[in-house]
């Protein structure tokens, strides 16, 4: 008997192939997307840093601003010393905003990424259970399909066995027809 469901079980190979496939091509998006997660975290601090000494470079240049004035224009030491204390206390309270503002920031992501985290894990653990469903419905849809298959073959034989029984029926009774008339 020729094998008629190589074909039907290679059909059903390769979608489940296909199906395998995408899901770890989806489970490596979504590593990617929290790699770049945590790498926007990480950096986080070190643009908080850059962002501080920046703050710091200009309370250094008024400073050294101040110094030239102060230097270069008689009298001018104390109001130029009441200038560089208000200054000096606005940088400060502007670093400390800067700190808050940047813990806040920091602390908000982080739990951001946290619940997309959990929640991009329960999705992939719910995805992971349907597709074994998938699967295995899969898998029985190709038993059924190749039993289907095989017993759609094995009647195609038996009705061409039948077939040929008939015409060499017929071709026999044909002969004796013929033999008999000549016989006549």
């Amino acid at each position: 008997m020729t094998d008629y469901t190589t074909p039907v079980t290679t059909a059903f190979e390769l979608q489940r192939a296909s199906i395998e496939q995408t899901q770890t091509a989806l489970e490596q998006g979504v590593a990617l997307q929290q790699r770049m997660g945590q790498a926007m975290l990480d950096s986080m601090e070190s643009q908080q840093s850059a962002q501080r000494r920046g703050v710091e470079l200009s309370q250094t240049a008024i400073h050294g601003y101040l110094d030239a004035i102060e230097s270069s224009v008689p009298g001018m030491d104390v109001p130029v010393e009441e200038i560089r204390t208000t200054v000096d206390e606005q940088f400060e309270f502007l670093l400390e905003n800067h700190d808050e503002a940047f813990d806040t920031l920091q602390a908000e992501a982080g739990d951001g990424y946290e619940s997309y985290d959990e929640m991009t894990e329960e999705t992939l653990e719910a995805l992971d259970e349907q597709l074994s469903m998938l699967i295995e419905a899969h898998e029985e849809l190709q038993s059924q399909s190749a039993d289907a298959v095989e017993e759609l073959a094995s009647q195609a034989e038996t009705v061409q066995e039948q077939i040929q029984d008939v015409q060499e029926q017929t071709a026999e009774t044909v002969q004796d027809v013929q033999e008999q008339a000549s016989d006549a």
